[in-house]
């Protein structure tokens, strides 16, 4: 259980978070930090130093002018952090760095777990767009947010940056009669109005086209369930700044699932160990225009080496007349061909970081009794060939596996 004190909880986000916490059953709200008084199923204290409850962590949710305020407690009593407030200054900003070599903090400028997504979609578009598109931010917010720009729209901002070769320099809007665009700029526009919970637009302008990415928020619970996740994660950590892209990736051992049917398996053995003649089967292949994939390469045992590969089931005539003519010219060689093959991809880059993927992977295939009959992998990828029959199986034991 994840006991949670929650700053600001007389406030709207306060509120939402008191109504979410209800639902997640792992996670108590032990008490609340607000001037004001309102009716909370907690008891509600002043200031931090006043409130004698025991918590692992506290979520602020209030505004950056109680940071000093709340901080020194904070720190007395070792408690874990998720800092939910934007439109810090430099100086606030250095405060809580200096405070995460003591405390664990989870900060983030936007606490919802999709906008995490748009950020990773805005800075792949930022690299395959490059420099010759035009940038700029569009963010809405109600009319009683204090800050501009907001917290997400600078996060934003970064993450086409971080795509780029050159960065772009901020600009705040335009006014006034000589605002052509100049080189180098990112406009950054803040709209304030009703009771917009949150919307950004980020847009790339080439010649003759444009390119938005939209993200809208009709809710405050996304960002409650955004930093009542954050809690849970930053409760046991060591000491140390972690973000919303932190927490995700460990989240996300695998994320991603991709069946790629109508793949051949061809499987070539006994060859003499020569890399001549391993460079004269691939020539062939590539000669005649055969892509080849999931390459497997063994080494050599008594003076031979075995060799497999999957192809395109389209190819598999081409493929079949290359690797029988490798045959009879080397006839020691034995070619083995299966057809109704699979590739099944599974990625996700929290993988990179984590131990024990593949290994529950295989056992998950293992426990359905499905075969593997080649495996491929890297930091943040497995891929392996099964039967075609098998895909749905597979699918449906991963999905559970890692709760995609």
């Amino acid at each position: 259980m994840t006991r949670v004190i929650i700053h600001g909880c007389s406030g709207r986000m306060g509120a939402a978070l008191t109504e979410m916490a209800a639902q997640i059953p792992d996670i108590e709200v032990v008490a609340g930090i607000d001037i004001h008084p309102s009716e909370r199923p907690y008891p509600i204290f002043d200031t931090l130093s006043s409130c004698a409850v025991t918590a692992d962590v506290m979520i602020d949710f209030s505004s950056p002018e109680s940071l000093p305020l709340w901080m020194p407690e904070a720190q007395k009593r070792g408690l874990a952090l998720v800092i939910a407030t934007t439109g810090h200054s430099p100086q606030e900003l250095a405060q809580i760095d200096e405070l995460s070599q003591s405390l664990a903090i989870f900060r983030s400028g936007n606490m919802s777990l999709g906008i995490n997504l748009v950020q990773q979609l805005v800075k792949e578009a930022s690299k395959v767009l490059g420099e010759q598109y035009d940038v700029e931010i569009i963010e809405k917010h109600h009319k009683e947010k204090k800050d501009a720009p907001s917290g997400t729209a600078l996060m934003l901002a970064e993450s086409v940056n971080d795509g780029r070769v050159e960065h772009l320099q901020y600009t705040w809007g335009r006014h006034g009669s000589d605002v052509k665009r100049k080189e180098g700029e990112l406009g950054i526009h803040s709209v304030r109005g009703g009771t917009i919970v949150g919307e950004h637009e980020i847009s790339f302008y080439g010649k003759d086209e444009a390119i938005t990415i939209d993200h809208r928020i009709t809710s405050r619970q996304v960002f409650a369930t955004g930093a009542l996740f954050g809690a849970r994660y930053i409760a046991n950590k060591k000491s140390g700044l972690y973000s919303m892209a932190d927490m995700i990736t460990e989240r996300s051992a695998v994320t991603t699932l991709l069946a790629q049917r109508e793949q051949v398996l061809i499987s070539l053995e006994h060859i003499p160990r020569d890399m001549a003649l391993v460079t004269e089967l691939y020539g062939s292949l590539a000669h005649n225009d055969v892509f080849i994939d999931m390459i497997s390469h063994t080494g050599a045992a008594n003076g031979y080496i075995a060799i497999a590969f999957t192809i395109n089931e389209g190819d598999i005539l081409k493929a079949t007349e290359v690797v029988r003519a490798f045959q009879s010219a080397h006839g020691e060689v034995s070619v083995n061909i299966t057809e109704g093959i699979t590739k099944l991809t599974v990625e996700g880059p929290g993988m990179e970081f984590q131990s024990g993927v593949a290994y529950r992977v295989f056992s998950t295939m293992a426990t359905a009794h499905i075969p593997i009959f080649a495996v491929t992998t890297s930091e943040s990828k497995i891929a392996y060939a099964i039967y075609s029959t098998d895909v749905s199986s597979a699918v449906a034991i991963i999905k559970e596996e890692f709760a995609i």
